[in-house]
């Protein structure tokens, strides 16, 4: 089975019995197909007499959603496996663990979830989640760190920046949130009730000006390995347990844009209440946890984040007084602009979220559409000004009022 070649079910529990010390000698196991992404093959393979189970995710060379006529590297599955392995190594709970990687069938074998959730069916519930500002603050605070020239050897960081170049993946990000937004791209799927919001967007040079600065950032800051895809469908979640799964976009890019893809989603969310909450008083309330999340996850993340700076910083220049407040700054800084920049592309660009979409109130689902618009462009206008997450709450309070 060494050649690569897609594989079926009954291939994938051939190769889930031959891995060591996971299920039973000769006992049976069952496999289901259980994907719905657009890049992979996942199998879920469970051995029904004794309840344990893993997950086996293989890389396809091209998208599922289109088909072989938009072929995708299959590295890719190698920088998945390797992000997480160095994820788990710095945040062991709140990752999934990898039993194995196969590079020749670019498969990774990883522990099952199936007691948790994807985040966005949560969030689409109402459900709240008290401790996981607490775990995504945490999780980005030491991947950013410790993968940064702040708290590892510069040279080491320049090597593994070279085993986490991943243009393929990047390209897709650089047209689908950078450029396809901002003009009229076969790429966009703009619903026919906004269009007149999105035309306004399409023609707002001051606008178009902060994305080419973010888009500038994101293809040449390399600061920290990100996951590169940190939204609330990678995030399997429960209410003592988040894990943070699909690094495969990862990639040495800018800190904010991880953390803004976490708001990004969130605002959706919160804009998507026009739809989900039952009166006034009810979207109020989820509002307000949404955006208390927001603000418990940016005060983790910088108060762990300056923790580790001061305990563990590998740099004696990087102690000067007065850097370490002006890095904070800038990260806050990026932090607005592509959390405004992810949400714009998921109202009228290729991708867009359950959140919005699954509103049945054609009338709600465009209030939403608007909101989130509006939200989204005010943050990125504002992100080289911007100086507290306050601030981010208010533009999303004030888009509502």
């Amino acid at each position: 089975m060494s050649a690569y070649h897609p594989l079926t079910e009954s291939e994938a529990i051939d190769y889930a019995r031959s891995l060591p010390d996971l299920f039973q000698p000769d006992s049976e196991l069952a496999s289901r197909e259980i994907g719905d992404g657009n890049l992979n093959l996942v199998f879920h393979i469970s051995e029904p007499s004794t309840g344990k189970s893993i997950i086996l995710k293989q890389a396809l060379p091209y998208a599922k959603v289109v088909g072989e006529s938009w072929p995708l590297t299959l590295d890719r599955a190698r920088i998945e496996s390797e992000a997480l392995m160095i994820q788990e190594s710095l945040c062991p709970d709140l990752v999934p663990h990898v039993y194995a990687y196969e590079p020749d069938l670019a498969l990774t074998v990883m522990q099952d979830l199936s007691d948790h959730i994807i985040m966005r069916r949560g969030l689409i519930e109402r459900n709240k989640y008290p401790l996981f500002a607490g775990h995504i603050g945490t999780f980005l605070a030491r991947t950013l760190f410790y993968t940064s020239d702040l708290g590892m050897n510069q040279q080491e960081k320049k090597e593994r920046v070279k085993r986490f170049i991943n243009p393929e993946l990047c390209k897709i990000t650089e047209d689908l949130i950078f450029d396809d937004p901002y003009t009229d791209s076969p790429n966009n799927n703009v619903p026919p009730a906004i269009r007149d919001a999105v035309a306004a967007i399409w023609q707002d040079t001051g606008l178009h000006l902060e994305v080419a600065i973010l888009r500038e950032k994101f293809l040449t800051h390399a600061q920290a390995l990100l996951h590169g895809d940190l939204h609330t469908g990678s995030i399997f979640i429960k209410p003592d347990s988040t894990k943070v799964i699909d690094p495969e976009f990862a990639y040495y890019g800018p800190m904010g844009f991880d953390i803004g893809a976490v708001f990004a989603n969130l605002l959706l969310n919160f804009a998507a209440q026009e739809g989900w909450g039952e009166d006034e008083a009810s979207r109020q309330d989820f509002r307000s946890y949404l955006t208390g999340t927001i603000r418990d996850v940016w005060e983790t993340f910088e108060r762990e984040f300056r923790e580790l700076w001061d305990r563990h910083g590998t740099d004696r220049i990087a102690k000067t007084p007065g850097y370490q407040d002006w890095y904070m700054r800038e990260v806050l800084r990026d932090t607005f602009g592509f959390t405004g920049s992810k949400m714009v592309r998921r109202v009228h660009g290729l991708a867009q979220v359950a959140d919005i979409n699954q509103i049945q109130d054609e009338a709600a689902k465009e209030r939403a559409q608007r909101l989130a618009l509006a939200i989204g462009t005010s943050l990125i206008k504002l992100n080289r000004q911007a100086s507290s997450i306050g601030e981010m709450i208010e533009i999303a309070e004030k888009a509502v009022k």
